[in-house]
């Protein structure tokens, strides 16, 4: 992951088969499924990797159960065998989730699949027992034959209060089914990327890289340095999500317009009696105006979304005053009793779903299938294949899709599949992760909660990161040695990349200006900033907090003279 490196193999060899745009989840996918093949393909993002709605998921690896009133079988099908795969090639990431609906109805919904049908744009009405029992039985049929969950049970009302007696007393019942949460999606993107980087010496990827349409073609501009590059690919692979529209018109690329996208955004909330009241199972209910809506335990607190808003701008989207207003007001119909306080609110998120352009007035009715298209060369750029729509569950097939469309353009063929192939610290996964963190903690002078630690974090790679042993940073459960090894071998360019992709500081609640200063100076010293360029930094990361995700770290007491010594 040496740009320096990179940037020279793609001065000296601008000639490349493919070039991906879009260093999402789903560009990062079929990245990988082309270098597994040593086909010749490079990998840019404008900004850093899993930055943009690959960051901003409600953090479920799902079927899709509402997607089944859509009829959207096919979908929901592949979404579960999708699902199931991740189980199995990234445990260290990803993992079972005990789901229940609570329900207030029994016949209700019952003709929302009707109305779809017949193209009527009402919203869909709450739905019932009868619908949710015939959702789940189709759950459970999809994956009869390689059942790793159990089946779905009901609870009738006086069991579920019993169960959760925080939840809303008119509930009539409740249905409790299991789907699976990611924990760490950015890592286990930027996973993939490592992997597909060590399989092929002719694949490269570059974050905070730009391109553009040039006079001679395409120009990759270096956004740290201003260096621009010229690029000559025989495909190019559009895979920025709800910004694909935008790239075509940068690159050149005639198309029409390809993308509606929503907003979803999130909040984390710091409350233990919610956390406590939740059993440790996701609750998936529906707010009173039909949108569905979910929160569930995630890592220590509670991750509670999401909105489903129509965006024009998707460099522009936050999590907005209403929405957060909405949220709550949501978790107030499904828990009444439990009061959320301001300051229970420790980060705030928001991701445009790359949804296909639809006319649909209700946007939970706009199809979360994916697919590809081709637009033809023109004006001297060659062919570009769009990936269009997708959600995070389906990544790997997505990508299967695109590669091999791609394969197919080029003259290709596929050698390597992707179905069971282990994703970074997920390879050679312990079944008996005491054993296992008991032997690392033993072999490195650790203790057994920091090896357990380092196995959630990063799978069996743990291994890598237990030699550094450095003392832990103050205020927080990494150690200096660990910031140290993410800085300098995971193409790390700012703090944002360090606290909101390659840890879960941010997320968790875990920041305080302590913890920014002490991080800064392993980065600055990596970096050889001066104390100016650290300061600039320092600023530009506590604007992006306050702006972004709603964090105001307001005791700025230190001063220049302090960032100078700490940056020196």
């Amino acid at each position: 992951m040496n740009r320096n490196d990179t940037l020279a193999a793609l001065r000296e060899r601008p000639d490349i088969a493919v070039l991906v745009i879009g260093g999402g989840i789903n560009g990062i996918s079929v990245f990988r499924e082309l270098a597994l093949q040593g086909v010749d393909v490079v990998l840019a993002d404008k900004g850093d990797y899993c930055s943009g709605a690959s960051a901003a998921l409600s953090r479920m690896v799902h079927g899709g159960l509402r997607y089944l009133e859509n009829g959207e079988f096919k979908l929901v099908r592949e979404s579960l065998v999708e699902r199931d795969r991740l189980l199995k090639n990234a445990p260290h990431y990803v993992a079972p989730l005990p789901t229940t609906v609570p329900i207030f109805d029994t016949f209700s919904g019952i003709a929302n699949g009707a109305v779809r049908f017949l193209g009527l744009t009402r919203n869909p009405s709450r739905r019932g027992a009868l619908v949710i029992k015939a959702g789940l039985t189709m759950y459970d049929l999809f994956t009869a034959a390689r059942r790793l969950m159990p089946k779905h049970r009901f609870r009738g009302r006086a069991e579920t209060l019993k169960t959760w007696p925080a939840i809303n007393s008119d509930i009539r019942s409740s249905a409790t089914y299991y789907d699976a949460w990611v924990s760490r999606p950015e890592r286990l993107g930027l996973e993939m990327l490592f992997d597909a980087l060590a399989s092929s010496p002719t694949a490269h990827a570059l974050n905070y890289a730009a391109v553009a349409a040039s006079n001679d073609g395409l120009a990759l501009t270096d956004s740290l340095t201003g260096e621009v590059l010229q690029l000559r690919p025989k495909l190019i692979i559009n895979a920025t999500g709800g910004w694909i529209d935008l790239t075509n018109k940068a690159i050149g690329a005639a198309a029409p317009r390809m993308m509606g996208g929503t907003k979803g955004s999130h909040l984390i909330v710091d409350n233990a009696e919610l956390h406590d009241a939740l059993g440790g199972h996701m609750v998936y209910y529906e707010n009173e105006d039909g949108r569905i809506c979910i929160l569930f335990p995630y890592l220590g607190k509670v991750l509670i979304g999401s909105t489903d808003i129509r965006v024009d701008d998707p460099d522009q989207v936050r999590c907005e005053d209403d929405e957060r207003s909405y949220i709550l007001q949501s978790l107030a119909f499904v828990f009444p009793t439990i009061v959320i306080a301001e300051e229970d609110i420790v980060f705030r998120f928001a991701g445009v779903r790359p949804l296909p352009a639809s006319d649909d007035s209700f946007t939970g009715r706009i199809p979360r299938d994916h697919f590809c298209e081709f637009v033809e060369p023109s004006g001297g750029l060659p062919a570009t294949l769009c990936m269009i729509g997708g959600k995070w569950t389906t990544f790997r097939s997505f990508g299967e899709m695109a590669a091999d469309m791609a394969l197919e353009r080029l003259g290709l063929t596929r050698h390597t599949g992707t179905q069971d192939l282990a994703i970074g610290g997920g390879r050679e996964f312990p079944a008996a992760s005491d054993a296992w963190c008991a032997k690392l903690a033993e072999q490195h002078g650790l203790n057994i909660e920091r090896a357990h630690a380092l196995l959630e974090r990063y799978g069996t790679s743990a291994v890598d990161f237990a030699a550094a042993s450095d003392p832990m940073l103050v205020g927080s459960d990494y150690s200096t040695g660990e910031i140290r090894m993410i800085v300098e071998r995971e193409q790390v360019e700012c703090l944002a990349d360090i606290f909101l992709r390659r840890t879960t500081i941010a997320i968790s609640g875990g920041l305080n200006l302590q913890l920014i200063e002490a991080v800064l100076a392993i980065l600055a010293n990596h970096k050889g900033w001066s104390a100016a360029e650290a300061a600039a930094e320092r600023s530009a990361f506590l604007a992006l907090l306050a702006h972004q995700h709603g964090i105001a770290l307001s005791d700025l007491s230190q001063t220049n003279d302090k960032r100078s010594a700490l940056c020196a």
